[in-house]
């Protein structure tokens, strides 16, 4: 297999304010190269031979500086310095454009400037892409292909000067990208166009090329790991569960169905999963379990029986749930479901019991991404914990529930208002609301971790802030993948279904599907019918 990294390459002609500043910023920069001797060697790697002017038609070359892997401060600094304001756009464009969109180039291929305009910031993904091409071309020649990996795999740069049978225009970057697929197709190359844009995958299909989504990083979210199985058994087995506090895995041989009334067997229990026993005498008759770690015991689970900072579990799903956030063996809980299941309450009561009443970590940290549902708003006024309330009012709104008097039921909740009690607990250190976005770097030891709205987070992202737990803390990562706002995941590909996925039969991981809204009426009726 080869992946072919295509770096589109256009010719066009520049309007004539910008053509000015360009031969402006090269008389600049031959002017400061006479001076500066040691910008011959740059010039070099370029493939620029310093002892001859440089020209307009060489600054288009000047993307090559990243794959070089040379200092951009260097050359901006070369930049006339008239003051003028078409000037300072064009040397901000450039900036930017060094900065960020140049990686989206294979190195040692000239950019063309009107690229710039175009592409604008494209980001630190791009760049990391660039340093590991970089790397690559000690491996060989990039035209050539270079050995990617251990299976045979290659990566090769191609120049994308390939024409099209069909009236598609060569302008646009993927029909340039589309003609190098056709060209391979044509000389009976094993050719698969892989791609995450479902219009580019359209015109492939179109022009009779192969074409897949990237599929590394997706799961099958219609069969999505629930966490539950049931058993069909008799009332003595239910009996013994409950009498002897364990049952034997192999007990359930022939007992066990999963969704769909296919059969399953009992060694393909994962940890921590949840079986509902039903008796096959009496309807009725009932009974829950958990596999416990990686043991070959179910252990039973009962409803708590005093409630968890107010609350009560309503249903199955929720019993589930709370015994599995309620559990200091099971580090990372990730749980999902529709709007009003509960989710995010058992989360926070189940994090408010252990911080305020059990005292077992230090804090309760509570975070969810910033990712508004439709339009932007724009920028928020006031300082970072009064932009940051906008974005944390549903986590303030549980947080008011379970510290009123209709959720804690305590003489406490009389004497001050839930907001009051909120920011005691904040001034006080006890409990942190906040953002994910400065997330990296940090170690969180000892705390209850709550991530909400998960859903709208990459598989990368969900890695990045799980790897922040320290010793001692539990991670919950709560939300529903049929409610995604970011626009550039599904229910397939977003970082919460990619967790529980990878993550299921891991000792210190559960998870649950919350299946009944507890929230009202009509939440439960816009969640089934909208």
């Amino acid at each position: 297999m080869s992946i072919w990294l295509l770096s589109p390459v256009r010719t066009t002609s520049l309007p004539d304010d910008t053509r000015r500043w360009i031969e402006r910023y090269v008389a600049g920069v031959n002017a400061a190269r006479r001076l500066q001797p040691d910008v011959h060697q740059d010039l070099r790697v370029l493939g620029i031979d310093p002892e001859e002017p440089w020209t307009v038609g060489d600054t288009l070359a000047i993307g090559r500086l990243a794959g070089a892997d040379l200092t951009w401060g260097r050359w901006l600094s070369l930049l006339p310095r008239q003051e003028d304001t078409g000037f300072a756009d064009f040397r901000d464009r450039l900036r930017a454009f060094a900065d960020d969109a140049v990686p989206s180039f294979g190195p040692g291929e000239p950019v063309p400037l009107a690229e710039l305009f175009e592409y604008g910031r494209t980001g630190s993904n791009s760049r990391q892409v660039i340093r590991e091409i970089d790397r690559l071309r000690s491996e060989g020649h990039l035209f050539d292909g270079v050995p990617l990996n251990d299976h045979g795999g290659t990566l090769r740069v191609d120049r994308c000067d390939h024409d099209m049978p069909f009236s598609l225009d060569l302008g646009v970057a993927d029909h340039k990208i589309l003609a190098v697929a056709m060209t391979l197709v044509r000389t009976g190359v094993h050719t698969i166009f892989v791609s995450k844009d479902i219009n580019a995958r359209v015109k492939a299909d179109a022009l009779g090329i192969p074409a897949e989504d990237f599929e590394a990083q997706k799961v099958d979210a219609d069969w999505l790991y629930t966490g539950c199985a049931t058993a069909d058994v008799p009332d003595a087995m239910i009996n013994e569960l409950f009498e002897e506090r364990q049952l034997t895995v192999e007990r359930l041989e022939g007992h066990l169905r999963t969704r769909g009334e296919s059969t399953m067997s009992p060694d393909d229990l994962h940890a921590n999963q949840f079986v509902v026993l039903q008796s096959i005498q009496d309807a009725s008759h009932s009974g829950l379990a958990r596999r416990l770690g990686t043991t070959d015991h179910l252990i039973p689970v009962t409803r708590p029986r005093r409630p968890i900072f107010g609350v009560m579990a309503r249903n199955v799903e929720q019993t589930m749930a709370l015994d599995l956030l309620m559990d200091d063996d099971v580090k990372l809980v990730t749980l999902l479901g529709a709007a009003g299941t509960g989710k995010t309450l058992l989360a926070l009561a189940a994090g408010m019991h252990q911080v305020f009443k059990e005292e077992r970590y230090d804090k309760l940290l509570a975070a969810r991404p910033i990712m508004p549902l439709g339009r932007d708003i724009g920028f928020l006024p006031g300082d970072k914990d009064e932009k940051l309330a906008m974005w944390m009012q549903p986590i303030f709104d549980n947080l008011s529930y379970l510290l009123s008097t209709r959720g804690t039921h305590v003489e406490q909740a009389k004497s001050r208002t839930p907001e009051q009690h909120i920011d005691r607990m904040i001034d006080d250190g006890t409990l942190v609301l906040e953002p994910l976005t400065y997330i990296r770097g940090r170690s969180i030891p000892n705390q209850f971790f709550v991530v909400d709205e998960a859903q709208n987070l990459t598989p990368h992202e969900v890695k990045t802030i799980v790897s922040r737990a320290g010793d001692g803390t539990k991670v919950v990562l709560t939300g529903d993948i049929n409610q995604i706002d970011n626009p550039y995941l599904d229910a397939s590909s977003n970082g919460l279904s990619y967790t529980v996925e990878r993550m299921k039969g891991q000792p210190m991981c559960g998870h649950v599907t919350l299946q009944r809204s507890e929230r009202s009426q009509l939440a439960s009726l816009a969640a089934e019918i909208l």
